[in-house]
């Protein structure tokens, strides 16, 4: 009866799986956190044992899903994982018919075992560190995604991923997305919170490109003020791959993002696009890491950062050239804006290179907003606040523009100026 205490699916399992969380419950709590640096958060409370709260299972989360997804823009697939449950999953016919699976991650390992049991835990192993095992041994949900071969989608596929904070319960999801050969697809994914009270997220999202594949990667995160979260998100290429990542990095709470691309293949490339703002006292970490391992891999870092506050940002920003890659190129840039005397930034740019033949370079900041600027603005007649507001869009641009819908660039627009504390742009 005791062990039964610590199952928080809310489905049968496989028995392989649930072999490999056993063998995770054992390991976590003896596990070293995995390495930040420059960010203490030994301390949050990232580890929670309460998986599911009764009363949520009675009450489910399904409220806000269709304003999430109002668009007059057509989507190929959707899914939202509200709680601890999967409430939406929709693949268009045409795809359906093609071999496109958009579905919730334990029934996926039913009935898909062979592809699931092949690449979960190929890029995130099971129990790594302290935080991918305790994810592993108490998940409590997540997604699976795959684009079979020579599949090429025109449309993005959108998920929702909603922490059901109304109750005490732990939030720890993994997705599984994989592209397989000479594939296309665009995929958003939402994070949010409904609720007030306080509770932890771990979220694992492994990304497997074949030969020929091609992602365009992008997320909002939006966790609320009460919820500690770390994000870890790794992909891996194979030869001719190309994964672009675009993410915005808008939480209310304490936030961890470690996110690593491995260019295994010859010829693979990565573009990382990342947007952070940090307000009142709230800590984030962004630690982005692109490993070169195959020849004439390509892979570049653009962050850039807002403080307000008494806040903290922190960028990490990881670009290693391992031997044998030759005619590998990693450039990277990290910039944050400062907004505050009282706020403190980090920009820490780092080159690993262990091979000749290769093209390598970074550049890092942090600053106040350029005077001459604003200066210059405010006497073609704007206000300083509405100048301040031009500046800091500017500043942010190169990510939103990254963005190719429309609808997403305005929702992101409208969350930045949400947490910046300045008017929309429609009040300007």
């Amino acid at each position: 009866m005791e062990q039964a205490q610590f199952v928080p699916n809310l489905v049968e399992t496989p028995e392989w799986f649930q072999a490999i969380q056993q063998e995770a419950r054992t390991q976590w709590e003896s596990l070293d956190l995995p390495v930040i640096e420059r960010v203490k958060f030994h301390r949050w409370p990232l580890f929670a044992t309460q998986f599911a709260s009764i009363d949520a299972l009675t009450n489910p989360l399904s409220y806000g899903v269709e304003a999430a997804f109002s668009t007059d823009e057509e989507q190929s697939a959707m899914a939202v994982h509200a709680g601890n449950q999967t409430i939406m999953e929709s693949v268009a016919m045409p795809l359906s018919e093609q071999g496109v699976i958009v579905m919730d991650l334990f029934e996926a390992m039913w009935s898909y075992p062979e592809l699931v049991q092949a690449h979960l835990f190929s890029v995130v192993p099971a129990h790594g560190d302290k935080v991918t095992a305790y994810n592993t041994a108490y998940l409590n949900g997540g997604l699976f995604i795959y684009i079979p071969k020579n599949v090429a989608i025109s449309l993005p596929i959108e998920t929702l991923l909603l922490q059901d904070s109304r109750y005490q319960q732990a939030f720890n999801k993994r997705v599984l997305i994989v592209v397989d050969e000479n594939s296309q697809v665009e995929y958003l994914e939402r994070l949010q919170t409904v609720g007030e009270l306080s509770n932890n997220a771990t979220v694992i999202v492994e990304i497997v490109a074949k030969q020929g594949a091609q992602l365009k990667y992008l997320a909002v995160d939006t966790f609320g003020a009460q919820t500690h979260a770390y994000i870890k998100r790794y992909a891996t290429t194979e030869r001719d791959a190309h994964i672009d990542w675009a993410i915005g990095e808008l939480n209310e709470g304490n936030v961890i993002l470690d996110s690593d691309t491995y260019l295994n293949g010859d010829g693979s490339q990565s573009q990382v696009a990342i947007i952070g703002i940090s307000n009142e006292k709230q800590i984030q970490a962004i630690d982005t890491k692109v490993v070169n391992r195959g020849k004439h891999t390509v892979g570049n870092i653009l962050q850039h950062g807002v403080i307000l506050d008494r806040a903290t940002l922190t960028f990490n920003g990881i670009g290693l050239i391992e031997k044998y890659a030759k005619g590998a190129d990693a450039q990277q840039e990290s910039r944050i804006l400062m907004l505050s005397e009282k706020a403190r930034g980090d920009a820490n740019p780092i080159l690993l290179i262990e091979e000749f033949e290769v093209t390598a370079g970074h550049a890092a900041s942090v600053g106040q907003v350029d005077e001459e600027q604003l200066y210059y603005l405010m006497s073609r007649g704007l206000s300083r606040e509405d100048a301040e507001h031009l500046v800091i869009r500017g500043f942010l641009g190169p990510v939103i523009v990254s963005m190719p819908s429309k609808k997403v660039q305005q929702e992101l627009i409208a969350i930045m100026d949400k947490k910046l504390g300045v008017m929309s742009a429609s009040d300007c």
